[in-house]
């Protein structure tokens, strides 16, 4: 459970959130100090799996052939098998928009070089190669937890953004999912807390409002 600071800056984000036309996301800027970005070593990197969820709908695509292919149809927004891969990788352009409105791919293993040599060249830059999917690995499982799963990534800016929810979330909820991404970067930045200069909570078109934690 999330430190009560926490669920008094969510509530506060969500009470001066002014009305919208549209469900609006929930939004961590996390500001980081002391590091020096340009090392990708000490860098953001990282997937967060939220105990509440995103609250918004999560784009997958899957590269799988047989049985595994068959199953990620009845979850995944798209599956592709090999060939399909390949007919994807001579066109750049619809490689381009797949990559755009895609959160996660997950491929199976024996796909992952197939996928680097079609597509790394859109996939890397954008932080988006797949996620391996081994033989003992259910497709199913794991597409839908990556659907509750933020990705970290700071690249070289001291400041980056991540979604923690919707606003017709609860303030509870959307504080829980804030506090797992806090104590990942706790225990995974070279000095801690430390390392963490500001958070700030908000809804889209709302004030931001300081996460004290």
């Amino acid at each position: 459970m999330a430190d009560q600071d926490i669920v008094d800056a969510v509530s506060r984000a969500l009470e001066d959130a002014p009305e919208r036309n549209f469900r609006e996301t929930v939004d961590l800027a996390i500001n980081l100090r002391d590091l020096d970005l340009n090392d990708p070593s000490q860098r953001v990197d990282e997937s967060v799996v939220l105990p509440s969820g995103t609250g918004q709908e999560t784009q997958i695509v899957v590269f799988a052939e047989g049985e595994t292919g068959l199953r990620a149809e009845d979850v995944a927004d798209e599956v592709f098998s090999g060939d399909e891969l390949a007919d994807l990788g001579d066109d750049d352009d619809r490689a381009k928009d797949l990559a755009d409105e895609t959160d996660f791919f997950i491929a199976q293993e024996d796909m992952m070089q197939d996928v680097a040599r079609h597509l790394g060249t859109i996939l890397g830059p954008r932080g988006k190669m797949p996620t391996p999917l081994g033989l003992d690995e259910d497709v199913v499982e794991t597409v839908n937890r990556m659907k509750n799963t933020v990705q970290l990534r700071s690249r070289d800016r001291r400041t980056f953004h991540t979604r923690v929810g919707a606003e017709d979330m609860s303030a509870d909820d959307i504080a829980d999912n804030i506090d797992v991404i806090i104590r990942r970067l706790h225990a995974n930045l070279e000095k801690g807390p430390l390392n963490v200069d500001s958070i700030y909570v908000k809804t889209t078109m709302g004030p931001s409002v300081e996460v004290n934690a």
